[in-house]
């Protein structure tokens, strides 16, 4: 027999203001969406993979100028990712002053160099030796942009919002990704750097420590003339053990 549960007069009258309020809501034709032919998108689809598959994570960049207008662009992009109810919970902020740059080197090789003597400790420290990485990172000046990520706790869809967001980080999660194909897609190449933990990069880049957080540091620019790949980072799981199909 089902059960029967009492409402009250105030609850009923919440839940009528919660059912209206969610049918409150504007919708646009979908317009912009671009049907292809079966043969036509296997092609793009092909072509994106192998465009995804030239991106490599660099240690070694040119100090070649990088026009603003196009951090600009790839910024914009990652600003069109999906977010939790689209309050787009992130900030970035573009690094192209020398004088930051060397602050942000100096404060991330500090902690590197302890991670690296040892509270990193010895599985993780393993992990990355094929990769060839130590405390030292000089890509941190030379690069022409540092782009800071930050997450963040409230906000909404307007700037001076304080509503609660959500899906955070899974949010920021994706339009970093969205920023790091739109710099690969304009022709440069990146890094991302996590140092931990990363609360100096609050101060450094002024933002609100009480609402902010940081997420990711990602260098880009062009690679310098003797950059490489390691060879570990090429080794790539195969779809079958990337995917399951039911």
């Amino acid at each position: 027999m089902p059960r029967i549960y009492s409402v009250g007069i105030k609850t009923k009258h919440t839940l009528y203001k919660k059912r209206k309020a969610m049918q409150k809501h504007q919708s646009q034709p979908l317009n912009d969406f671009i049907e292809y032919p079966h043969d036509e998108m296997l092609k793009r689809a092909n072509e994106f993979l192998q465009t995804s598959q030239r991106r490599h994570s660099i240690r070694s960049f040119s100090d070649r100028p990088v026009p603003k207008n196009i951090i600009e662009a790839c910024i914009k992009a990652a600003g069109t990712a999906p977010s939790g109810a689209n309050h787009q919970p992130w900030h970035f902020v573009a690094i192209n002053s020398s004088d930051v740059k060397k602050q942000i080197r100096e404060a991330a090789e500090k902690l590197e160099r302890s991670f690296y003597e040892g509270r990193a400790g010895e599985e993780w420290l393993d992990a990355l030796k094929p990769l060839g990485t130590d405390a030292n990172k000089p890509y941190l000046e030379h690069a022409p942009w540092l782009i800071a990520v930050f997450s963040q706790k409230k906000g909404g869809v307007n700037t001076d919002d304080k509503n609660t967001n959500y899906y955070v980080h899974e949010s920021v999660g994706l339009a970093t990704g969205f920023l790091i194909q739109a710099l690969h897609r304009s022709g440069l190449a990146t890094l991302t750097h996590t140092p931990k933990p990363m609360s100096f990069l609050t101060d450094i880049c002024k933002r609100d420590k009480d609402n902010e957080r940081p997420y990711m540091l990602l260098i880009a620019g062009y690679p310098s003339d003797d950059a490489t790949v390691p060879s570990h980072a090429l080794d790539k799981k195969s779809l079958d053990e990337i995917a399951t199909f039911i």
